[in-house]
């Protein structure tokens, strides 16, 4: 018998395992970027957010004439404390949910597919309106990525459900 957190498809296939395995590890990687993210984020309280921006562009060597730059200059004023501590708390749940996405996958469990299906269709208009204004490369490789996602956890979904199906008659 199955257990009822494990979707029936995986005690049968080891490849679905592997496949999930890699999602996971995907979300993973996701999660520490963000949480690295909202680190660096913190890192910039109690500093001067103008100085922080023109030492951004320096470094990058962008020129404080350029009109991104200037944008980037008269939002990096608006920053406050508060702001930064908000978008940290953000990031911090945000890779919260993608490192309990990461365990429920690599455990095989259903849960944490639903979770992988829903998550992934929620970018896909997003990814599409990205690569119709960019068609870079990047953004096509993303929607991609993030779209085989989607498919394979449907796929699993619906093969787990007509395992189930098969099993109980």
């Amino acid at each position: 018998m199955v257990h009822p957190g494990i979707s029936a498809v995986h005690c049968e296939q080891p490849p679905h395992i592997r496949v999930l395995r890699a999602v996971a590890s995907l979300e993973l990687i996701k999660g520490l970027i963000v949480l690295a993210g909202g680190f660096g984020i913190l890192m910039l309280t109690h500093k001067d957010p103008g100085d922080v921006a023109d030492w951004c562009l320096t470094v990058l060597h962008i020129s404080p004439d350029h009109h991104f730059a200037q944008v980037f200059l008269d939002w990096a004023d608006t920053l406050t404390d508060t702001k930064l501590w908000v978008v940290a708390g953000v990031a911090a749940v945000y890779s919260t949910l993608r490192f309990i996405e990461a365990y429920g996958l690599w455990k095989a469990r259903a849960w944490a597919e639903w979770i992988a299906l829903v998550s992934g269709t929620i970018y896909l208009p997003f990814e599409i309106y990205k690569v119709m204004q960019t068609r870079s490369l990047f953004h096509i490789s993303v929607l991609a990525v993030n779209l085989a996602v989607v498919l394979y956890m449907a796929y699993v979904l619906l093969d787990a459900r007509a395992t189930k199906a098969r099993l109980q008659t």
